[in-house]
């Protein structure tokens, strides 16, 4: 049995979009259950899903196998103490805070449980971090993407995906976003109720919160998807790779965990400063064809990376 562990506070949160896209992919062969460490659990995440709640009391526990914590820990609980103790301890790090590492891999002694196997989501996550750790890129479900086959009608679309959250928006990118629509470039921003008051209202603007259309049905209406966040530095940024299962050319901030999966100007473009991104997006939108080679490898990209024979060695890691 493996069980898999988050908070499942945010149906649009990384973290649990992970521990969900694990959850099917082990699914198919394995026993696994679904756990919530927060008492702030999402209903809507609840309903979906058979997710637990941990109760010692009514004996809903997990019973021994395999722990995965994802994004969630045990510190500070009691019931660790109250459960069969783990065969194999796994934690899935997507986060840049070694003082979490160093809080969830010390075992106290009265626990006795055996020592942690980290899971890192990249590489340059664990360059940052310096630590010991298999690294197994975010599970995604690329099949629910697909390239679009026509341009739908209308004017050339720069936009982006994110939630709703002030760190995921880089204050600079007001300016850049007023710049693209004074030259006719339509801005599409799904998770940019944090920008309402920074934009003033456009025709070609549209600003939707965060789920209110599914990924798979947004990213098409692009011709290019941009992204550069804040304070928050992404460890992998999902949602690029889903762009780029899209066929869509990104556009992005050359910190962050995708970066290393982007070669510029081949499969994707990276940029240091906002100059740079107006001048990508402008030969983007002046060259359809390069639009579509960029798309194309973009897809082959993710192809190669959620690969069945790479998707069945990861999961392999969770099964032994």
């Amino acid at each position: 049995m493996i069980h898999l562990f988050n908070g499942f506070q945010n149906p649009f949160g990384g973290s649990e979009r992970e521990t969900l896209d694990l959850y099917r992919l082990l699914g198919g062969e394995q026993q696994v259950r679904l756990w919530a460490t927060s008492s702030r659990v999402s209903d809507e995440l609840m309903r979906q899903f058979p997710i637990h709640r941990i109760s010692p009391a009514k004996r809903d526990v997990p019973d021994g196998g395999t722990y995965v914590f994802l994004g969630a820990h045990w510190r500070n609980r009691i019931w660790p103490y109250l459960i069969r103790r783990p065969r194999r301890l796994i934690y899935v790090f997507n986060t840049f805070h070694p003082k979490i590492i160093a809080l969830t891999t010390g075992m106290p002694r009265l626990l006795g449980w055996p020592d942690a196997e980290l899971v890192l989501i990249s590489d340059f996550q664990k360059r940052l971090l310096q630590v010991e750790g298999v690294v197994h890129p975010s599970p995604i479900d690329i099949t629910r993407f697909s390239p679009r086959l026509t341009r739908p009608d209308g004017p050339f679309t720069v936009g982006r995906l994110s939630r709703d959250t002030a760190d995921k928006h880089n204050a600079d990118d007001a300016t850049l976003y007023e710049a693209l629509l004074a030259e006719g470039i339509a801005v599409r921003i799904q998770g940019g109720m944090p920008l309402k008051d920074k934009l003033a209202p456009h025709p070609h603007l549209e600003l939707l919160p965060q789920g209110e259309v599914a990924a798979e049905r947004f990213l098409p209406t692009l011709d290019v998807f941009y992204y550069r966040t804040g304070s928050h530095v992404e460890t992998f940024g999902r949602v690029v790779f889903e762009a780029m299962a899209c066929g869509l050319p990104v556009v992005c901030h050359s910190h962050g965990g995708y970066a290393d999966h982007i070669r510029h100007g081949e499969n994707g473009f990276l940029f240091e400063t906002a100059q740079q991104a107006s001048q990508i997006l402008s030969q983007l939108k002046a060259d359809p064809a390069l639009r579509a080679d960029v798309g194309h490898k973009a897809r082959q990209t993710v192809e190669e990376m959620f690969s069945p024979q790479a998707l069945r060695q990861r999961l392999d890691f969770y099964r032994r």
